[in-house]
């Protein structure tokens, strides 16, 4: 009988140094530093150059990445005329993995797998796609990409090249603190894609467009548009308990962003984004969407289905309004995912070129054997 995890359950594909999921206990570490004690503090630059180089940086170090960054976060005019040449109702997360793999046309070190061109590659495209996911958001209204500035972290330019005005530090926060709790995540499904694409021999931008196309999916970087759009049909605070017994009670449907694969306790990500979103959302004015959010969350909470399957909320979940109460459009917080985790996808690339042996897991056969070959017109 077949010994096979489906889903590859639990199965290890090696080392790495990068980060810990704990899902018994909730925890969640990136080299060594607690995702609380790096979501309260850090820069999101602090934590690119935890992955790539494996400790927190000095001021000196932080400027040079943070400047470098910015420096080369600036998209080839003609990526620009391409994006400009598709469907305005075009799907985001489509538009950014095709504009990200354009971006390998001009890219010198496109082709080139040595560790120095990897690491030129990531501190560009970490920039970029940043820039790629501000600029789809004005293209597809009719209004000019605005160019990065090199005076600004990675946070702050978000903000500025969407709005275009100077940036609040309310929304750099919340933006730096999402960025910073999305950045990496272990052996998640985009992850091992980019991986498995780069084992081959591939360049970087085929692994990012494979990690790209996998965050795509609802099951994984997809669950948060699906989250917010759960709140969006429940549309009322005094709503969301007639929408759970007429709909999660009965079985219809099922709560997007609480449950995860891994996590059998609390997201600790989902904690600090809760702390965010509340106070967004009090901040806004308008706190109808963390509400309903909140109240959907505790009705869930003392339900005993959730209780005996240890379902809690999820990053997906309340990052949902935190995006939606900046003002960032539903189709747009996958690509925001996407640039949030370029980070941990790239030093995941890195490290799989630096011990590297081709992905290639085995598959147990349970088909038919010994069939006798017919000629066609002896066939049924």
């Amino acid at each position: 009988m077949s010994q096979a995890k489906k889903g590859l359950d639990g199965v290890s594909i090696g080392d790495s140094r990068l980060s810990l999921v704990n899902g018994t206990e909730g925890k969640l570490v990136y080299a060594g530093y607690k995702i609380e004690d790096l979501a309260a503090y850090a820069l999101y630059e602090e934590v690119v150059y935890l992955l790539w180089e494996g400790k927190l940086p000095n001021t000196t170090e932080l400027e040079n990445l943070r400047a470098a960054i910015a420096a080369d976060a600036v998209v080839p005019d003609e990526v620009i005329a391409l994006m400009k040449t598709f469907p305005e109702d075009a799907n985001a997360m489509a538009v950014l993995r095709t504009a990200t793999s354009a971006l390998a046309f001009y890219d010198t070190d496109s082709e080139r797998y040595d560790l120095d061109a990897l690491r030129r590659k990531a501190i560009r495209l970490t920039g970029q796609v940043t820039t790629l996911s501000a600029a789809w958001m004005r293209i597809r209204k009719g209004l000019e990409p605005i160019a990065p500035r090199t005076d600004l972290n990675l946070s702050a330019n978000f903000v500025y090249m969407m709005t275009g005005e100077e940036p609040s530090s309310s929304a750099v926060d919340a933006i730096n603190a999402y960025m910073v709790l999305l950045t990496e995540h272990g052996m998640n499904a985009s992850t091992f894609a980019a991986r498995v694409t780069v084992s081959t021999g591939s360049d970087m931008h085929s692994a990012i467009v494979s990690a790209m196309g996998t965050l795509k999916g609802p099951a994984h970087g997809g669950a948060n548009t699906e989250a917010m759009l759960q709140f969006m049909e429940i549309g009322e605070v005094a709503n969301v308990e007639p929408w759970f017994n007429e709909n999660v009670k009965t079985g219809k449907k099922r709560i997007m962003g609480i449950g995860h694969r891994v996590y059998k306790a609390l997201d600790p990500r989902a904690a600090v984004l809760r702390e965010r979103s509340e106070a967004l959302a009090k901040a806004s004015g308008n706190t109808k969407w963390f509400e309903i959010a909140d109240n959907l969350a505790k009705l869930a909470r003392a339900d005993q289905y959730f209780i005996e399957r240890n379902l809690y909320p999820n990053v997906d979940y309340f990052s949902a309004i935190a995006l939606y109460t900046l003002d960032i459009e539903v189709d747009m917080f996958t690509p925001l995912f996407a640039m949030s985790r370029m980070a941990g996808w790239t030093a995941h690339v890195i490290e799989q070129v630096t011990s590297n042996r081709l992905i290639r897991p085995s598959v147990d056969y349970v088909g038919p054997m010994d069939l006798e070959w017919k000629p066609i017109q002896e066939r049924e």
